[in-house]
Formats: structure tokens, C-alpha cells, sequence
């Protein structure tokens, strides 16, 4: 089967091909080589070639949604190896404005980053911001949570600020710019087409009507992209929770042959039992030869867990808003430092991490901080990125070794030393041939698990 021409590159595919290690496929601004893959998961470990950086996957990106991830400087995320970060093109329109980016060369420029950056089109504002948008076939109409003026977001065209006293009419006629444009105008080297985006627990003929609006906008969005050679365009799956829905939109999307595919709409407060089924399902659709990114995931279980089902990419707010309450990641599951037992511990967050806030400073420093002192929450944020760093890298290096689904064992047994699994995990790991169980002495103190 030919997949179908966006002008991006082509791959002649079977039914059964499933992806030859170490071919490089490659489209104008994007290359993508399969470098190992597990035997038993559909792991697989990848090297994603892209205008700003050439980097591994699986990986998770950090969030830095208007020009800055919270509390941690460029140089900071440089030190701590993060070769790709996200922005949101919603909030980035709203301040500084994508005139501005332009003008200075793009926000790579405008923030001093040089490694990868990928833009989200603002979709998800649709949910979040739901009270405020108006969804047309058109496009959405936003009420700017900033001053209240309103702004529109289509698939081709820019929010653009309304008048007091325009019509619909008026907006028809005088609109000029693209979302697209506004993300040719930002410079990420991946940007994400306008995705019709609605709650992941909702249902009737609202998902169906979403899934197909994604599909007539995404060739909005091709005919609008400006920039093929220097940027790349990704097409998101939607569909809800119907694993139908999802198989259509998957294929509405490959025929567009884009350099890379994202599956969206979830981490929205479905049952984990849903989640991964949609997760496991789309992915399981996409082309192998092409990124897979799973829009939203950020916690370290879910990406274990989605890595094992085919996911390369990941990005949530997460690691860094869940510091902001006082709260590590760690190896043995999340650390409370507003906790008593912290107060006169004397040792680092984690020993064997490298990050300056664990080679500088206490667990009994951050208790001390994290409740009242902006600084916690900064050096916190520094920790838990280097985490999910950390822990992309002991995935692509079990998968490079061979020893995926012996790490997946061990780190559900550092997480759950109980051996209380969620069932979900337990359910998904078993789909692609890892056995989770809790060993006699787990099961004998099972119970209740507790942040430590």
C-alpha cells in the first residue's frame, strides 16, 4: 500500500511491515531511524533528526507553554541534557505576539534556546478554556482570559484580536493570517496541526463530529504550511475513547504522509483502563517509520507504559507543576518534602542523581523551602526534570541492551515495592508480553501505598 501524498515523503508499506532497523526515513525537515527494538514490547529506541538538534527517543519534553518552563532557566535545561522542549502557540500569541518572534528571528532566538522546540497549535485550549471558546466549522473564537477581547483560532488563520462592533461577516473578510502562520512565525522544528479537541469522557455524536473536523483541518493546515523544508507538520489523532473512531482518524491521517503523527484527547480524566487501550490501539495504527508522540502523558508509570505500547514522545506540565507542591520524583515513587520525616534529613533527594539540586542541597533544606520559599519549588522542578531525563535515557538504553522488559519489572517494583500494581498497568504490560505479579514477600505486605 502507497501511503497518500502531503508533499512530505512517501514509503511503500505492507500490512506487516513493522519497521527496518536502521533505515533512515526521511522528510524534507525530519529524519527518523529505527536503531533497536524490543523482542517481546513494541518498544522501540529511535533517532529523530530535526533542524535544531538530532536527539533519541523515547523521550519526554518539558513544558515551557510562553517562552520559559517555570523556574528553570535555558541554561539550566541545557545542563540537565533536554534536547526538546514545547510551546504553546495559544499563549505565545497572546504575549509577546508572533510579530515580535518574527521580527527577532523566531522564539528560538527570542529565548536563547538552540536545541528542538515543538509548538502544540492551542487545541487543548479548547477544553481547557472551554467556557470562554466558541467551536464553529470555521474555526474557535476565544475570550482572552488576559483582557477579555476576543480572538479567533482556525486552522489556517491567527488569532487575531476583534474590534468591539464587528460581525461574524466582518471576521470572514478580514482575517488574514494562519495558525500555521503564527507557527511558521515561532520557528519550532515540529508543530502541531489544529485539532478539534473535546474531554476525553465525553460521548455521542460531539467525538465523531470532532474526529472528522480534525481531518478537514489538518489539509487547512497543509495548505497553509509555508515552511515544509525548515518545519515539520504533525497530523493528531482523535476519536475519544471509540477505538473505531480512532482507527478511522489514523487512517485519515496516514493518507496525508506526514513526518510524524500525535494521539491526542486523552489524560483528560478517562479511566487508566480506557486510556491505554486508545493509547496501545493508535499507536499500534501509525506508520512505524514515523514519530509517534503522546500528547499530555507525563507521569513516569504512563510512560513506561506507553513506551512498552510504541510511544517515542511525551510532554506534560506535570514534573514541574507537581514541584511546586513540594513533590519529587524519584526511583521509589513520589517524595512529599513538606513531610515531617524530612525535616532533619540530611540527605539529597536522590543519591545517585547528578542534578545540582541533589549535589547541593538537603532533603531537610527543601522541607524548609518548599512550603513558603519560591526557591523550593525551583530546585524541586530541577530535580524532576532530571528524572524524566533520566528515566528516558534507562528506557532507550534497556531497549538499546536488550533488557526492556527487565526494566519495566524493576521499576514497577521500585514504584510499587507492595507489589500493589494498578490494574491497569498490570492488564497493558501483559497485552505486549510483560508479566507484572507481586512476589510472595509483596504480597505478603501489601496494602495501601503511601507517598514515601
Amino acid at each position: 500500500q502507497k501511503l497518500g501524498s502531503g508533499g512530505q515523503g512517501k514509503i511503500e508499506m505492507t500490512e506487516e511491515h513493522t519497521g527496518t532497523i536502521g533505515e533512515t526515513h526521511r522528510s524534507p525537515a525530519l529524519g527518523h531511524t529505527i536503531l533497536a527494538k524490543c523482542q517481546v514490547t513494541r518498544a522501540r529506541l529511535c533517532r529523530l533528526e530535526l533542524p535544531h538538534n538530532t536527539l533519541e527517543t523515547p523521550i519526554f519534553m518539558p513544558v515551557g507553554t510562553a517562552a520559559a518552563v517555570k523556574g528553570v532557566t535555558v541554561d539550566e535545561l541545557e545542563a540537565l541534557e533536554v534536547p526538546l522542549i514545547l510551546g504553546n502557540t495559544y499563549h505565545l500569541a497572546l504575549r509577546p505576539g508572533t510579530e515580535l518572534l518574527a521580527e527577532v528571528g523566531g522564539l528560538h532566538e527570542f529565548m536563547g534556546w538552540k536545541r528542538a522546540m515543538l509548538t502544540d497549535s492551542g487545541g487543548f485550549q479548547m477544553v481547557s478554556l472551554l467556557k470562554l471558546a466558541d467551536i464553529t466549522e470555521e474555526g474557535v473564537t476565544f475570550q482572552s482570559p488576559m483582557d477579555g477581547s476576543q480572538m479567533l483560532l482556525t486552522p489556517e488563520k491567527s488569532i487575531q484580536y476583534i474590534v468591539e462592533g464587528y460581525t461574524r461577516n466582518d471576521l470572514r473578510r478580514d482575517m488574514r493570517t494562519f495558525v500555521v502562520q503564527l507557527q511558521n512565525e515561532i520557528g519550532a522544528d515540529i508543530m502541531m496541526a489544529l485539532d478539534d479537541v473535546v474531554s476525553s469522557t465525553t460521548e455521542g455524536p460531539r467525538v465523531e463530529e470532532a474526529m472528522h473536523r480534525t481531518t478537514r483541518w489538518i489539509d487547512r493546515c497543509i495548505s497553509a504550511h509555508k515552511r515544509p523544508n525548515e518545519q515539520n507538520l504533525f497530523g493528531i489523532v482523535q476519536g475519544g475513547l471509540d477505538l473505531e473512531l480512532r482507527r478511522r482518524s489514523c487512517e485519515d491521517l496516514i493518507k496525508r504522509d506526514l513526518p510524524g503523527y500525535a494521539i491526542g484527547g486523552l489524560s483528560g480524566g478517562e479511566a487508566k483502563d480506557q486510556f491505554w487501550r486508545v493509547v496501545y490501539e493508535s499507536a499500534r495504527r501509525l506508520p512505524p517509520h514515523k514519530p509517534r508522540y503522546c500528547m499530555g502523558v507525563g507521569y513516569p508509570i504512563d510512560l513506561v507504559v506507553c513506551v512498552a505500547g510504541g510511544v517515542d514522545q511525551f510532554d506534560c506540565v506535570y514534573p514541574a507543576r507537581t514541584a511546586r507542591f513540594g513533590v519529587a520524583l524519584t526511583d521509589i515513587g513520589t517524595m512529599q518534602l513538606k513531610n515531617k520525616r524530612y525535616k532533619g534529613d540530611t540527605s539529597p533527594i536522590e543519591k545517585d542523581c547528578k542534578c545540582s539540586t541533589c549535589s547541593h542541597f538537603t532533603r531537610a533544606y527543601l522541607h524548609c523551602l518548599v512550603a513558603k520559599e519560591q526557591t523550593g519549588a525551583r530546585l524541586v522542578t530541577i530535580h524532576n526534570i532530571a528524572y524524566m531525563m533520566r528515566l528516558g535515557s534507562r528506557m532507550r538504553e534497556a531497549i538499546r541492551s536488550g533488557t526492556f522488559p527487565e526494566f519495566v519489572v524493576s521499576f514497577f517494583k521500585g514504584w510499587y515495592p507492595k507489589g500493589d500494581y494498578p490494574t491497569w498497568c498490570v492488564e497493558a504490560l501483559a497485552s505486549v508480553g510483560i508479566t507484572i505479579t507481586p512476589t510472595v514477600e509483596q504480597q505478603a505486605t501489601q496494602g495501601d501505598r503511601v507517598d514515601k
